[in-house]
């Protein structure tokens, strides 16, 4: 391959993947035709994208970037990229490697930090950009409902005391009638 069409083949890859600094890299070359079509039409469903490369020019077109994929770049490489974060990605594709036993993943870079393929496991497992937000406006969020419980209780008791002794009176005086 002459050095031209390489330099096209590293810029085509740097604009496909764009400023994204969160990769995971699978060796997808085992799946039968059928199964990696269903595979990357799911994934592209889901605003992911998939990248066959040759590892060569994937290093090149990533050489000045913060992403750290040459621990993982050996053998066969699909480059993954996209979805909501970081973990919702690994979630994904750990979902899809436990499904088709063919897929491997190979690791992963995440903002600068390399991966292997079992950080990538243990990353699907932690709680997404969104169960950690959840997470952190329930904990902001509760100490005002304490303190509105512990203010409205007392006052609730004594509204109920107050009308209880209301509809008392209000019995004496009906029999006094």
């Amino acid at each position: 391959m002459s050095k031209v069409v390489k330099e096209m083949m590293i810029r085509e890859i740097q604009d496909r993947v764009g400023d994204c600094e969160e990769m995971l890299v699978v060796d997808s070359s085992r799946l039968d035709a059928i199964t990696d079509n269903r595979f990357r039409l799911s994934l592209q469903k889901q605003g992911i994208n998939v990248l066959q490369v040759k590892n060569a020019l994937a290093r090149k077109a990533f050489e000045d970037t913060r992403v750290s994929l040459d621990h993982c770049l050996e053998g066969p490489s699909a480059i993954i990229w996209g979805g909501e974060d970081a973990v919702a990605l690994s979630k994904e594709i750990a979902k899809w490697a436990k499904e088709l036993e063919p897929l491997t993943i190979k690791g992963a870079s995440v903002d600068g930090q390399a991966l292997d393929a079992q950080g990538v496991d243990a990353l699907s497992k932690s709680p997404g950009r969104l169960e950690l937000l959840s997470i952190i406006s329930g904990q902001l969020l509760s100490p005002g409902a304490a303190l509105s419980g512990a203010l409205i209780g007392p006052a609730s008791y004594l509204q109920g005391q107050l009308k209880k002794m209301a509809d008392a009176e209000g019995d004496g005086d009906a029999e006094a009638a």
